[in-house]
């Protein structure tokens, strides 16, 4: 399971919509987002909401939001990337 399909599961999405977040991961979300970024914008499904968790997000990954940006630099793994983006829907949900 790849860090969008976990977001996914943490709210108990259904299987078939986790498994169509498989190509997801690895920085294979639009744009390069972070998968569980990207899974957290399903999640939400609010575009405000959304910008005010990238905005969260990025003051713990040093402004980091794609996974390139995160692996490459900001110490953050992706365990924590999926914690993170899970634990911060959660709160705007």
């Amino acid at each position: 399971m790849n860090c969008a399909q976990a977001v996914l599961r943490y709210f108990d999405f259904p299987p078939e919509k986790i498994a169509e977040f498989h190509e997801f991961g690895g920085g294979r979300a639009p744009g390069g987002l972070c998968g569980a970024l990207y899974a957290a914008k399903t999640v939400l499904n609010d575009e405000e909401k959304f910008a005010e968790l990238c905005r969260k997000f990025g003051e713990k990954t040093q402004g980091a939001l794609t996974c390139r940006e995160i692996k490459g630099g900001s110490g953050f793994p992706c365990e924590a990337c999926v914690n993170l983006a899970a634990a911060l829907a959660e709160k705007m949900k």
